[in-house]
């Protein structure tokens, strides 16, 4: 869990590669080695479903309210843009499912980090895992894992003590995670303290170790540059102990610490880099469009295409265009991919139906793209059809595909495709975009990149989109 890698201090990012390109890049995976088995009395993948189900149930509740009470038309739920429940609708929850407002609150905010509910201006959705609740346990599974990366945003940070002590912190539990997961049963804190402490003292030589280019003056109002350093790490660890097992994953008392079966399970998922990913169905062409793209997530674009020009073939095209368009409204990223992928092979007799989805946005930047390869122009050259924003949009969505179904080092990879030239650039653009998903695909890269220092610089920018700050 250790990065030797040198770090570039400005947070560069490499030559951008065409946005055309990156929907596609959710299907060109890497040879598959034979997937590692758990390690022995790991609860079967049901059996972690239901806990997760459990643990996420007072979550999943107030999304199924949302669902039913925030719907087109209805009251919104956020009217100050922030993703955060307004007076009104607090208590009008609280009054229907019989609970206070601050416990509102609290699973609403569960709920938006596990992708159960996304917030679109001042309105509210179900997302896509909680469509899927009661049916798939990977989306399940998938949704407390998302909720196990925002750990350190769904339990509020010590106030007085300094941001970077807390980022760097945050930066070293991954390695003990590990070490309880090794460890195989409770760990006594003070054990686990003198892990911090070793492992946030080598985070902190490594920045030292190559100073990169002229270093910015610090700002008028900010706390001395020892201030982190100076910070007594044992309260920060109770903290990030408190806030794990809030969310599940371990257990925290008597001067110990133990994972539970779900935090076991999710840091040796992350340790071995394996994506838990929902199994193609059987009988593709006889499905509807949701489902028929599903299926054809894990093959090969060519393989794909086969399954689309069938499933074309047997069924009316005007009626196919508007079951693929009706997929891609939905609440799954890759889909939204995969549906336009499916409409290429569509061709002509799709044309009108895309350009009349152009104007909204969800769809806009895949419909301009599909319009500009219709009309002729290089696909790697597509991409200059967009705007500056709707380039980032797109950026953000296709990261949301890859962080719900694919795995770590591909959304690592996915930086490649920014049209913004540095990190900074990126992550400021990214906030401003307005994408629902932005919190969740800005934890799961930083749970992802290998380089503490760039993930310090956007888990910090999730935390500013989390709370509507800047």
């Amino acid at each position: 869990m250790t990065s030797r890698i040198p770090r570039d201090s400005r947070l560069r990012l490499v030559r951008p590669r065409p946005l055309a390109a990156a929907p596609r890049a959710v299907n060109q995976r890497r040879p598959r080695r034979p997937a590692p088995r758990p390690p022995e009395g790991t609860p079967a993948r049901s059996e972690l479903a239901r806990m997760a189900r459990s643990g996420l149930a007072a979550a999943a509740r107030v999304a199924h309210w949302a669902d039913a009470a925030l719907g087109p038309g209805r009251d919104g739920a956020s009217p100050d843009g922030k993703g955060t429940l307004s007076d009104a609708t607090a208590e009008r929850a609280a009054r229907d499912l019989g609970l206070t407002v601050a416990q509102v609150r609290a699973d609403w905010d569960t709920a938006r980090l596990a992708g159960l509910v996304e917030v679109h201006g001042d309105s509210a959705r179900p997302g896509w895992r909680l469509r899927a609740w009661d049916r798939d346990d990977s989306a399940v599974l998938r949704g407390w894992v998302a909720l196990f990366d925002a750990w350190s945003l769904a339990h509020p940070e010590p106030e007085q003590h300094a941001h970077g002590a807390v980022s760097d912190v945050v930066s070293a539990l991954p390695q003990v995670l590990s070490f309880l997961q090794l460890s195989a049963g409770p760990v006594p804190v003070e054990q686990l303290l003198d892990l911090l402490e070793q492992r946030v003292t080598e985070l902190r030589t490594e920045r030292c170790e190559i100073p990169y280019g002229s270093q910015p003056e610090p700002l008028p109002d900010a706390p001395p540059a020892d201030a982190a350093e100076d910070t007594p790490l044992a309260p920060l660890l109770d903290w990030a102990l408190h806030a794990l097992a809030s969310v599940g994953a371990l257990t925290y008392g008597d001067g110990q610490a133990t994972l539970t079966p779900l935090g076991n399970w999710a840091v040796w998922v992350k340790l071995e880099q394996i994506c838990v990913a929902a199994q193609s169905p059987a009988g593709n062409i006889e499905q509807a469009a949701e489902d028929m793209l599903r299926g054809c997530a894990q093959l090969r674009p060519n393989a794909a295409r086969d399954e689309y020009r069938a499933w074309l073939a047997a069924r009316p095209v005007g009626s196919a265009v508007t079951e693929l368009l009706g997929a891609a409204r939905g609440d799954d990223a890759l889909l939204r991919g995969l549906a336009f992928e499916a409409l290429r092979v569509v061709g002509a007799p799709a044309e009108p139906d895309v350009r009349a989805v152009a104007d909204e946005p969800t769809l806009r930047p895949y419909a301009l793209l599909w319009l500009a390869e219709h009309d002729g122009i290089d696909p790697e050259d597509a991409h200059e059809v967009l705007t500056r924003e709707e380039a980032t949009w797109l950026w953000v969505d296709t990261a949301a595909a890859v962080a719900d179904h694919g795995e770590a080092p591909m959304l690592v990879r996915h930086l490649e495709s920014a049209v913004q030239p540095t990190v900074p650039m990126l992550l400021d653009e990214v906030r401003a975009v307005g994408h629902p998903r932005t919190v969740q695909v800005l934890v799961a890269l930083a749970a992802a990149h290998p380089d503490p220092a760039l993930a310090k610089a956007v888990r910090r920018a999730a935390f500013q989109v989390h709370t509507g700050g800047s």
